[in-house]
């Protein structure tokens, strides 16, 4: 290959690396976190649970599931309920959530259901400490006033 050649092809590839890396980066630039955030929640689901009842409600992007004592009910969910119950799990610290404090312990003595909130993002499931159903942790409240409207 002639030197003038390898030259062009030399700087041609430099040019286009360049560019490649200013795209990623303005691509970046314009995805805010919230956003990222958003489309990370894959499923939440609120368990609650007694010596005689256990009642599970699952929900996804596009449903709703309720499971009473191993009956289940699906329920179309829409995306703008999705989008209600995402925004509110995108404000609680994920990492966190199985360190948060009930206010009160009714559960123990079967006074209450034993409540627990499971978030599913990026493949990973996050599991909160059990609570009082009705009465969760003060970070959990605005979640949890959503999905069990």
């Amino acid at each position: 290959m002639k030197p003038q050649s390898l030259l062009i092809l030399a700087f041609s590839t430099l040019l286009n690396i360049n560019c490649t890396s200013q795209q990623k980066a303005e691509i970046n630039k314009n995805t805010s976190t919230s956003d990222i955030q958003k489309s990370k929640i894959e499923k939440i689901e609120l368990q609650e649970q007694t010596r005689g009842t256990r009642k599970l409600i699952t929900f996804t992007s596009s449903s709703k599931v309720v499971s009473l004592n191993g009956e289940a009910t699906i329920f179309p969910l829409s995306s703008n309920e999705w989008k209600k119950i995402t925004e509110q799990a995108n404000q609680i610290e994920l990492s966190k959530i199985s360190t948060l404090k009930a206010p009160t312990s009714a559960r123990f003595s079967d006074g209450a259901l034993s409540a627990t909130v499971y978030i599913t993002s990026d493949g990973q499931t996050y599991t909160s400490s059990s609570f009082d159903s009705g009465v969760p942790p003060k970070e959990l409240e605005k979640l949890y006033q959503v999905i069990t409207k």
